[in-house]
C-alpha cells in the first residue's frame, strides 16, 4: 500500500533568503573580482511557440423525443406513440398505454433525412387524434379476463394421473402426441412431456388467453392484444390485434387470425395483420371462435353463427338459451358450452344435435374424434362425460379447481384449471369404473420451474448461410415486407415474419419456410437469426 505523505515531506527543504533564520547570519566578504573583458552576451533564446490546446469537440446534439397519446374516455382507444430522433437514427415505440410496447428502428444517410421521417410519422399520428402527453399520467386499462367463482365438487374424485402446477390460473391448453402445453394468467407458457419434463418454456409480456395450433405452428394469444409464435427459442410477435378490441378468444387457420371480442364482434386478419373483414353477431361476449376450411364459427350470448371466409357473409345462426362460454369443433360438428348448464351440439350446416345437461354453468368442453364422447367442465370443479346422443356417462371431481379449458387425446382428458394446474385424467372405461367405486391412483405432482422473460426482439447473429432459408426485409411503399431470397422460392410472395424485428435491408436466416395452404404467402417456422 502506498504511504500517505505528510505536509512536510511534500514541501521544499530549501530555506530562502526571506527566511528569518537567514537574515540573522553574517555573510562572508567576497574577494574583489578581477577586471576582464566583457564577454559578448549570447543572443537571447527564441521562446518555443506554444502548442495550441486541442480543440474541444462539439457536443453531439441531444436526442429529441416526442411522446404522444390517444385515449378516449369511455372509448376503445388507449395507446401511445413515441418517436426518438438521435442523429441519423429514428426509434419508434408504440402500444397500449402502460405496456412496454413494440419497438422499431430506422437508420438514414443523414440527420436531415431522419428528422424528416420522424416529422412525417408524428404528423400522421397527430391527424389521427394523438396529442402530446406526459408519460405515466394515464394508467393502463384493465383487460377482461374470464372469472369463475369456482366451488368445490361434491362428486367422487376423478382418476388424475399427474398434475403440473403452472403457478397461476391457466386458460391456455394444447395437447399433441409429444407435448402438453399450458399458458397462464402470469404470462408463463410451458410445454411438458407426460413424464413431467419441461421441454420448452416462455415468459410472455402479458397473461395468456389461449394457446392455438395451426399445422405445426404454436401460438399464444395474450392480454396485451398480441399473438406470439412459439416455434423457436424466443417468442416472436406474429400478430398485433387492433388496440381497442376487447379480445375474448382466438383461432388461427392457415395463417389467418380470427378474433372474437367482448361486444359480440368477429374479425379476420390476414398474414400481414391487415383486416379482411369484421362483423357484429346478434349477441355479446363472444367466448367462442373456431375455424376450418369451410368457415368461421362464432359463439356469443345469442348462440352460434357461421361466417364465410371470403367476405364474412353470415351463413346460419343456431340459438342457445344461455350465453356461449366455450366452444369446440370436430370434423362435422361444433360444440358450445353455455351458461344454462348445457353443451349444445350443432352440425356444421347449422342443424341442431344432442344437448348435454350438466349441473352448473359450463366453462369448457371438448369431444373425442368423431364425437363418440363429449366432455364438459363446470364452475363447481366437476368434469362430465356424455355419449354421442347426449346421455351422461359420468361426473367426477377434478380435485384442482374448475376447468377453464380442456382437450381429449388417446383416452386422456387434459384440463387447465382455476388453481393453475394442468391435469391429466385417465378417461379409459376401466379407470372411470374404478374411480366411481372410489379407487383412484396417487397423482404425480410436478411444479413449474421459474421462467424469465426474454425480449421478443432478441436475436442471435450469424454469417453462416449453409443451413436454413434467407429472408430479406424490403420497403414496399410505407410498409416493410419480408421476402424469401433463397433459390427455389417465389420472390413476389410476402412472408409472414415477426413485425417488431423487421428493418428495411436487413437479412435473416430461418430454420424453415413453408407456403401457406392455398398459396400466395410464405410462413417462417423455427428459429430466426440475423445475418451479419
Amino acid at each position: 500500500m502506498a504511504t500517505k505523505r505528510s505536509a512536510s515531506s511534500t514541501s521544499s527543504s530549501r530555506v530562502t533568503s526571506s527566511s528569518p533564520v537567514a537574515s540573522t547570519r553574517k555573510r562572508a566578504a567576497a574577494p574583489a573580482p578581477k577586471r576582464t573583458r566583457a564577454a559578448t552576451p549570447a543572443p537571447a533564446a527564441t521562446p518555443a511557440p506554444r502548442r495550441a490546446a486541442p480543440a474541444t469537440p462539439a457536443a453531439a446534439p441531444a436526442a429529441i423525443k416526442t411522446y404522444l397519446e390517444l385515449s378516449e374516455d369511455g372509448g376503445s382507444s388507449h395507446k401511445f406513440y413515441e418517436v426518438i430522433v438521435d442523429g441519423k437514427k429514428v426509434s419508434i415505440r408504440y402500444g397500449r398505454i402502460g405496456d412496454s410496447g413494440q419497438k422499431q428502428e430506422e437508420k438514414f444517410g443523414t440527420a436531415a433525412e431522419a428528422d424528416a421521417f420522424a416529422k412525417k410519422k408524428i404528423a400522421e399520428k397527430t391527424r389521427k387524434g394523438y396529442a402530446p402527453a406526459v408519460m405515466g399520467e394515464r394508467q393502463r386499462r384493465s383487460v377482461t379476463r374470464r372469472e369463475i367463482k369456482s366451488a368445490p365438487s361434491t362428486a367422487k374424485q376423478a382418476p388424475v394421473l399427474w398434475t403440473f402446477s403452472s403457478g397461476a390460473s391457466a386458460f391456455g391448453i394444447f395437447i399433441d402426441k409429444k407435448l402438453c402445453w399450458v399458458g397462464n394468467e402470469a404470462g408463463a407458457v410451458y410445454a411438458v412431456t407426460s413424464a413431467g419434463t419441461v421441454e420448452q418454456q416462455f415468459k410472455l409480456p402479458n397473461g395468456v388467453k389461449c394457446l392455438i395450433a395451426d399445422d405445426d405452428w404454436r401460438y399464444a394469444g395474450c392480454d396485451d392484444g398480441n399473438v406470439y409464435d412459439l416455434g423457436g427459442h424466443v417468442p416472436r410477435l406474429a400478430y398485433e390485434i387492433e388496440e381497442g378490441v376487447d379480445i375474448y378468444w382466438l383461432d388461427i387457420h392457415r395463417g389467418k387470425l380470427c378474433v372474437s371480442d367482448g361486444n359480440g364482434g368477429i374479425a379476420v386478419f390476414d398474414h400481414e395483420n391487415e383486416t379482411n373483414w369484421r362483423k357484429q353477431s346478434k349477441g355479446s361476449s363472444g367466448w367462442m371462435v373456431r375455424a376450418d376450411d369451410d368457415g368461421v364459427y362464432h359463439g356469443h350470448s345469442g348462440g352460434v353463427t357461421k361466417y364465410a371466409w371470403k367476405d364474412g357473409k353470415p351463413g346460419w345462426t343456431a340459438a342457445t338459451r344461455g350465453s356461449v362460454l366455450f366452444g369446440w369443433q370436430e370434423a362435422t360438428d361444433v360444440y358450445a358450452g353455455t351458461s344454462d348448464d348445457k353443451v349444445y351440439v350443432f352440425s356444421k350446416s347449422g342443424k341442431p344435435g344432442p344437448v348435454c345437461n350438466c349441473d352448473d354453468s359450463v366453462y369448457s368442453c371438448a369431444a373425442s374424434p368423431g364425437g363418440k364422447y363429449i366432455f364438459a367442465g363446470d364452475d363447481s370443479s366437476s368434469v362430465y362425460c356424455f355419449d354421442a346422443t347426449g346421455k351422461r356417462l359420468w361426473k367426477l371431481a377434478t380435485g384442482y379447481g374448475s376447468a377453464y379449458s380442456m382437450q381429449y387425446l388417446d383416452e386422456r382428458l387434459y384440463i387447465v384449471t382455476t388453481d393453475g394446474a394442468l391435469a391429466c385424467i385417465d378417461a379409459s372405461e376401466e379407470a372411470i369404473q374404478r374411480a366411481q367405486a372410489g379407487e383412484v391412483p396417487a397423482a404425480k405432482s410436478i411444479k413449474a420451474p421459474p421462467v424469465k422473460e426474454v425480449p421478443t426482439t432478441q436475436l442471435e447473429t450469424t454469417s453462416d448461410t449453409s443451413k436454413g432459408v434467407i429472408v430479406e426485409c424490403v420497403k414496399d411503399g410505407s410498409k416493410v415486407r419480408a421476402r424469401v431470397v433463397s433459390p427455389g422460392f417465389k420472390k413476389s410472395y410476402n412472408c409472414q415474419f415477426p413485425r417488431n424485428i423487421r428493418e428495411a435491408g436487413a437479412r435473416f436466416i430461418v430454420d424453415e419456410v413453408r407456403e401457406v395452404s392455398g398459396g400466395g404467402v410464405y410462413r417462417v417456422l423455427g428459429n430466426i437469426k440475423r445475418l451479419v
